[in-house]
């Protein structure tokens, strides 16, 4: 098995992107960026520890290029903290998974991430 590179397991795409992300829970809002981003969920940065899963509400700005201008689209939905780590000195790293999230709202991240992606996997990436 040595040379082959690792099959990747998601079913969505997920890209390296900052985005302005707002996170609510427990009376505390958060203002961060994304350090990952799919349909069905982000990874970012808050710097209060906030423990797996717990539920939380999102909002996150999406910049979608059309016909050469840019649009942007908002996307609230609800989510769980499936993964918290200690990041030593910035605070704590989260992966939120996407629970409570309409068709529409998640067709605007894939729209968005569908951009930076080559133009065969997006065909399959909006479903």
């Amino acid at each position: 098995m040595s040379g082959r590179t690792k099959k990747e397991k998601r079913l969505h795409p997920r890209i390296a992107h900052e985005l302005p992300l707002r996170i609510a829970v427990n009376g505390y809002d958060f203002s961060t960026t994304t350090q990952n981003v799919s349909c069905t969920g982000a990874y970012c940065c808050v710097t209060k520890y906030v423990p797996p899963f717990t539920k939380i509400a999102v909002k996150m700005t999406l910049p979608v290029k059309k016909n050469n201008n840019v649009k942007e689209y908002t996307v609230d939905c609800k989510g769980v903290i499936v993964r918290t780590d200690d990041e030593s000195r910035d605070g704590f790293n989260i992966a939120i998974f996407f629970n409570e999230i309409n068709g529409t709202q998640k067709r605007k991240i894939s729209q968005y991430i569908n951009q930076f992606l080559p133009q065969q996997a997006t065909s399959t990436s909006a479903q």
